[in-house]
């Protein structure tokens, strides 16, 4: 773990992102989502201003860390966290559990005591349950990319 990496960590709702902050996390996820994992979807799927944006930002106020946590009956009956990214520069650095840490702090004081459902891509499922998710689901595609829907009680 690189320990000189300072994050910023705000957790904000859709109507207190900067024009520049939204532009920061629409740019990422592009990157990661669609170019990195060469997977053309529509991230834009109009659940953004409902939910709450958990961005981590480098000293230098560049984005590098970022989740969206979405209130119960949008994505699934629960809240869910998901769009959870680290940028290529920081990936190995225990950024992305501080994050989901941070996320995992957000639903709970948005959504006290209430269960999370996540839809994971595959390859993550032992970074979920060592958060407390528990596999729910045979993996199916979303994307193109094997994912399993996971629970949080």
């Amino acid at each position: 773990m690189v320990k000189s990496l300072e994050v910023e960590w705000r957790v904000q709702r859709f109507d207190e992102l900067s024009c520049r902050q939204l532009y920061a996390v629409l740019a990422a996820r592009a990157a990661v989502f669609v170019v990195e994992q060469d997977c053309p979807y529509q991230d834009l799927d109009g659940l953004d201003d409902v939910g709450l944006h958990v961005s981590g930002l480098a000293g230098s106020g560049e984005l590098c860390a970022y989740a969206r946590v979405l209130p119960p009956e949008t994505r699934f009956a629960e809240p869910s966290i998901g769009r959870v990214l680290t940028v290529q520069s920081v990936r190995g650095t225990g950024l992305g559990r501080a994050l989901m840490h941070r996320a995992l702090a957000a639903a709970e004081q948005a959504f006290p005591g209430q269960a999370l459902r996540i839809s994971a891509q595959q390859y993550l499922e032992r970074f979920y349950r060592e958060l407390g998710f528990e596999t729910v689901s045979d993996p199916y595609p979303e994307d193109g990319i094997p994912h399993l829907e996971m629970f949080r009680p």
